[in-house]
């Protein structure tokens, strides 16, 4: 499914959440591997709590979205068929094919904003009459959305601080 297309039912709604949920997991699995790959003389306390927080965020998306497709009338999609299209859709790089991981970090960040942004476009575009208050669900995906936004440019002014 496109976040072009227009979101017609439950399940729909909660296929694009659950393929926000696996995203987020991405993200946090990046993060952390990063942080696992620091040699001791390589530390830079101010990435590695930048990767901590971008973890820590990630996670909180994900429990936030989670609420939301358990509170959907829909059947879910099963986690391998949503992990599989975000791998081929989203993380089509592994974390090491980036020269800088700060890159990789900015990189993680913008998709995740992009995905929100376009995913409430598409609820926006939408009249369908979901079993879960609109409001709420753009709601959350906005507040979603502007943590990323954020996330974007603390990866950017830590990428100039380091020039």
């Amino acid at each position: 499914m496109s976040l072009g297309q227009r979101i017609t039912d439950d399940h729909q709604l909660a296929r694009l959440l659950q393929i926000g949920v696996v995203l987020e997991e991405v993200v946090e699995s990046r993060a952390h591997h990063h942080l696992d790959s620091f040699d001791a003389g390589d530390r830079d306390p101010a990435v590695e709590a930048l990767l901590e927080e971008a973890a820590e965020e990630s996670a909180a998306h994900r429990d936030r979205l989670e609420a939301l497709v358990s509170d959907l009338n829909a059947e879910t999609v099963p986690y391998e068929e949503i992990n599989a299209l975000v791998e081929a859709q989203y993380a089509q790089t592994a974390p090491e094919d980036f020269d800088d991981l700060l890159y990789d970090q900015l990189c993680n960040e913008e998709t995740a904003y992009k995905f929100y942004d376009d995913l409430i476009e598409a609820i926006e575009a939408s009249d369908t009459e979901f079993s879960i208050d609109r409001e709420r669900v753009l709601g959350v995906l906005a507040e979603i959305r502007e943590e990323e936004a954020e996330g974007v440019e603390e990866v950017t002014e830590l990428m100039e601080a380091h020039q």
